[in-house]
């Protein structure tokens, strides 16, 4: 198994060097949202950027040919010799055109990057916010090679650096020299285009540590399906065609060939999904799922129907997978997207739940294998713990 994904990712690769894939433009976990539950941090932990300096000699750059970074908040007491590493998400771009636009942002230049971040949800520091994680070493991969940690190759005559896969390689290995390589336990985690990270690098993060060390993976909001969009059409696929190839790139045909222990955390009516997959404008050019996109309570009882129908196919994409004792699996009947990162949903008075048990508990019953966590909601509209994303 190890080297059929070697050959997988080597695959991926090849492709993503001459065009990568997604949506720059419609970066959904960049939208403003107008409900937003539960008091955000007053005095959140800061965590100020490291450059990796030595990346540049190894051709590990960003977009722009700048050097990657990250955010560490070391750990201690005992969760010292304990690491949690969260992939920046944000989109993808799948044309020159939108790859040179991303050079200007954070999300293709260290330049443009924040000089210190918010560590809230899973990376806050604070027990009572992040009960099982909260004292481990955490830290922020930046992403800013728009091909979620994957890639290897340039367009001299764009002046694009597609070097994910570098980017990858040289922050494990600092992260390593750093006091990772005595780590006694590991999790790899990330959010939407960074949950698609996980997915391709689990085995590999895996492969970094002796067998004695603990090592699982946590993906969020990275189950991207090639459903069918409200024309009939597929217009994810549609975007990732040329990129890799169909029966390898969506996640949905990959994680049942993962062997270290995955846990998947996704809403069941993911808002990206719906919103940039399932009726982006092109397959909906007058506007009848506008309403419905912004806020839920706008979708008319056919267009529930219709994103029912996306939620059959999510459980039946996770049905294979939710066999294995060693995985995870909570998918919540609810309008959003990126549910670790942020506090009210990762772990609040009033965060959601499936059965009583919040994303916290769930995550880390599941990874300190307290008690087997496979989480299915009940179809919308039953869940009332749901912080569903509602759009300006």
């Amino acid at each position: 198994m190890g080297k059929l994904m070697g050959l997988w990712v080597v695959f991926v690769f090849a492709f993503l060097g001459k065009c990568v894939s997604g949506f720059e433009n419609f970066n959904l976990t960049e939208l403003q949202f107008e409900s937003f539950y539960g008091v955000p941090d007053a005095n959140p932990l800061m965590v100020g950027l490291t450059l990796i300096q030595g990346a540049a000699a190894k051709g590990a750059v960003c977009l722009d040919g700048t050097l990657p970074g990250y955010h560490l908040h070391r750990g201690f007491g005992s969760g010292a010799n304990s690491w949690l590493i969260q992939l920046e998400g944000g989109g993808w771009c799948n044309t020159v055109r939108n790859c040179v636009y991303r050079k200007t942002t954070r999300r293709g230049s260290s330049i443009f990057m924040e000089k210190v971040l918010p560590f809230t949800g899973i990376l806050s520091n604070k027990a009572e916010e992040n009960p099982d994680f909260f004292n481990w070493n955490r830290v922020k991969l930046r992403y800013c090679d728009g091909a979620s940690f994957a890639g290897d190759s340039e367009d001299k005559a764009a002046q694009l650096q597609f070097r994910g896969q570098r980017i990858w390689s040289v922050a494990m290995e600092d992260l390593m020299s750093k006091g990772m390589r005595n780590a006694n336990q590991a999790l790899l985690s990330g959010c939407s285009a960074g949950g698609l990270s996980v997915i391709l690098h689990c085995d590999e993060f895996r492969y970094l540590f002796p067998r004695t060390t603990k090592v699982k993976c946590l993906s969020d909001a990275g189950l991207f399906l090639d459903a069918v969009d409200v024309s009939g059409g597929h217009t994810l696929r549609n975007i990732f065609s040329g990129v890799v190839s169909l029966q390898c790139f969506f996640p949905e045909n990959l994680i049942a060939n993962i062997k270290t222990p995955l846990f998947i955390l996704n809403a069941a009516y993911d808002s990206w999904q719906v919103q940039a997959s399932l009726a982006p404008i092109s397959a909906d050019p007058h506007g009848n799922w506008r309403d419905c996109k912004m806020n839920n309570v706008h979708c008319s009882s056919s267009q529930i129907q219709f994103l029912q129908g996306f939620r059959n196919h999510m459980l039946n994409a996770v049905k294979g997978f939710s066999m294995s004792r060693q995985n995870g699996l909570f998918i919540n009947s609810c309008f959003a997207h990126c549910q670790t990162e942020r506090q009210d949903t990762w772990f609040a008075d009033d965060s959601p739940v499936i059965g009583n048990k919040d994303i916290a508990l769930a995550v880390g019953d599941w990874y300190f294998d307290r008690s087997g966590i496979k989480a299915i909601d009940c179809p919308y509209p039953c869940d009332k713990t749901c912080h569903n994303l509602v759009f300006k």
